[in-house]
């Protein structure tokens, strides 16, 4: 790799996308425009954002600047960690068994299920009553 290049990856996860760019640097991690700690106070989220990182040993190797949208604070996370594994791959191919095997390159397909009709929620349906 060279050490000029910039490799960028979408992530997903519920209905958040995430845009990931990573450049070689000493680890930092921007999410719209504020430092991870910032934007995702509890150490469990940023130990889930850092999580493809972690793995492959790369924390100090690339910094990565990020733009997330939509869903809430979880799946943000998710779509920036999904986004971070895929770009990692990008950036170097011997990276994807150890990435794979963690589940970190499968897009997670649960959203929320649409509301029906005659229900409170999708599947919730109004207490039954005899008389």
């Amino acid at each position: 790799m060279a050490n000029t290049e910039v490799i960028a990856a979408v992530g997903r996860r519920k209905t958040a996308v995430a845009r990931v760019v990573l450049q070689p640097g000493n680890g930092t991690v921007v999410v719209n425009g504020l430092d991870l700690k910032e934007r995702f106070p509890r150490a469990f989220w940023q130990d889930m954002v850092l999580l493809p990182m972690k793995m492959t040993n790369s924390m100090g190797n690339f910094s990565a600047l990020v733009r997330v949208h939509g869903g809430g604070v979880v799946g943000q996370a998710g779509a920036i960690r999904h986004g971070m594994a895929r770009a990692l791959v990008k950036a170097d191919e011997s990276l994807k068994p150890v990435l794979r095997k963690a589940g970190l390159l499968t897009r997670d397909p649960r959203v929320k299920e649409r509301k029906k009709y005659g229900l409170k929620r999708a599947r919730k349906a109004p207490q039954y009553t005899k008389r």
